[in-house]
């Protein structure tokens, strides 16, 4: 029997009573699903039903096999040892026991038929770019990418017959994104994979699209996914348009129908009037024309409401995510002019920048690995870090997009945290500017606190972009991370408008090409220019 994951009419609802799903009915099979949707369509929610840690409020949820899962914020026990985090440090112990011979019953029943577990995870581990890590270090020792890959590491000795892994990527370097992709294109069996990472989604065997509590299937990777579905938006918003022109038919044809009874029952009544005919006759006349004119009307009237049942259908197929609209004509650099000069300049932690000069609209992609100090680098020509020796001398207005998205007073709305950027701004302007951000009307109103995650990131973008004066060097950490592509999108279409200098860290190869990078940096002990064939085949 193949191993598979079942829901069957599932539903799910926060303890406040928000609902995430309703009847839910879907079937996972073996290979690798790329599970896809916006920010808070209940992805992460879903995995976690599957794999046990919430428990539905109707349906059920079946699994033929063992399960593992890997959430979206690992956390594990900085005090713990390797061995204990992949789950085999009481086999170890006995089969250290043993080799020194204490041949005690209890010895051999933990350990089983396991007598290569040393060499496994060892194996493991060396798979995932972790073979210089011993099993008896402690995870305080290792990096937030390595403990990441650990945890997976831990789930692939486990050897589970259904894999859920939650936004996988998340704070992996290049690198480690490597290591993931070739476990993830050998995964044997049933694998669920949340994940905004293009390059990871095209490993897949097929895609279902959770939407409105629904899930849409569509057989390829994600870019046969998105060729799918721009076919099928082109279609929906073809039927939009026919069924718009249907409907204003039909209002015609009801005003034209409502004007030719309205001009009948006046010439009826001129005859009933005017006593032509006998009395009987004329009134048994009238009543057959009021019938037939209200059966007239109702027919037209019936054809316009069916016109609008077709037209609100038609508009429901086609997807409202809007995109950013934003003009920045006063970010522009002129191409000979210097905005940022560091000057033999080393960083805390020991990494060197050495020297560069950017000029005019570069746009920089930062790379490195985890801990090579990207996001430090950014902090200290942000000001925010002194260097250990050298200069940061930033030449133009400057502003910073951090990882952690910090940059809002949570106690503020939206357009109120938009005016502190930009103080000498009216009301006016700053929500005219905003709703190009996609916060209109009260949606402008709304406390920073409330926002979800994508809305959080569009508002610290609107904040930015939209500051006085103008930022002509933009800094972002990481932008990508825990965005759905919709918002990825948005960030895209938002820096296409950007006309001044760009420096963007990040692992996201597919994004950092879509933003039309002109230079790509490594950090790696030192800062150093390097060529997009050697971004695509890291060491």
């Amino acid at each position: 029997m193949h191993t598979s994951v079942t829901c069957t009419s599932l539903s799910f609802a926060w303890s406040d009573g928000t609902s995430v799903f309703e009847d839910l009915d879907a079937a996972f099979g073996p290979g690798r699903t790329g599970l896809v949707g916006v920010n808070g369509s209940g992805k992460s929610t879903l995995l976690k039903l599957i794999a046990g840690q919430l428990a539905p409020a109707d349906g059920i949820v079946r699994v033929a096999g063992d399960v593992g899962h890997l959430p979206q914020n690992v956390t594990l026990d900085t005090a713990l040892r390797v061995d204990e985090t992949l789950g085999i440090a009481a086999q170890r112990a006995a089969l250290h026991a043993i080799e020194a011979g204490d041949a005690a019953e209890a010895h051999f029943e933990t350990l089983g038929d396991d007598w290569d577990v040393e060499e496994r995870a060892l194996a493991t581990l060396g798979e995932l770019g972790l073979g210089h890590i011993d099993l008896d270090r402690t995870i305080g020792e290792v990096s937030g990418g390595e403990s990441v890959l650990l945890r997976l590491a831990a789930l692939l000795l486990g050897r589970p017959d259904v894999l859920l892994l939650d936004e996988p990527t998340n704070n992996l370097d290049l690198y480690a994104r490597r290591r993931l992709y070739s476990a993830v294109a050998s995964w044997p069996g049933v694998m669920i994979v949340v994940s905004h990472d293009r390059e990871l989604l095209d490993l897949v065997d097929q895609i279902a699209d959770l939407r409105a509590g629904e899930i849409t299937w569509y057989g390829g990777n994600y870019s046969a996914y998105e060729e799918a579905l721009g076919t099928e938006q082109d279609a929906a918003e073809r039927m939009v348009r026919v069924a718009e022109a249907d409907l204003r038919k039909q209002k015609r044809e009801l005003s034209d129908a409502q004007v030719k009874l309205a001009r009948r029952k006046k010439y009826g009544q001129k005859m009933y009037e005017q006593k032509r005919e006998p009395k009987i006759v004329m009134g048994a006349r009238r009543r057959a024309a009021q019938e037939s004119a209200g059966k007239h009307r109702i027919l037209h009237e019936e054809r316009l409401a069916e016109a609008k049942e077709r037209l609100d259908e038609a508009v429901e197929a086609v997807r409202d995510d809007d995109e950013i609209r934003v003009d920045l004509p006063y970010t522009a650099v002129p191409p000979g002019r210097t905005v940022l000069t560091l000057l033999d300049l080393e960083l805390a932690y020991g990494a060197r920048a050495g020297g560069l000069d950017l000029r005019g609209p570069e746009r920089i992609a930062l790379i490195g690995r985890n801990g090579a100090g990207k996001t430090t680098l950014l902090r200290t020509i942000a000001g925010e870090l002194e260097p250990v020796s050298g200069e940061a001398a930033v030449h133009v207005p400057l502003r910073f997009l951090p990882q952690r998205l910090d940059v809002l007073d949570s106690e503020l709305t939206v357009a109120e945290n938009v005016a502190r950027f930009a103080p000498g701004a009216t009301n006016n302007r700053v929500r005219a500017r905003l709703a190009r951000f996609l916060f209109r009307g009260a949606r402008a109103d709304q406390k920073a606190e409330t926002l979800s995650g994508g809305e959080r990131f569009r508002a610290t973008l609107a904040a930015l972009m939209l500051a006085e004066p103008a930022p002509q060097l933009l800094m972002l950490d990481e932008p990508t991370n825990n965005l759905d592509m919709a918002s990825v999108r948005q960030l895209t279409t938002a820096l296409e408008s950007y006309e001044g200098a760009l420096i963007v860290a990040s692992h996201d190869v597919p994004f950092l090409e879509s933003i039309g990078i002109t230079r790509w940096l490594l950090l790696d002990g030192e800062l150093r220019t390097i060529t997009p064939e050697e971004v695509e085949h890291p060491a």
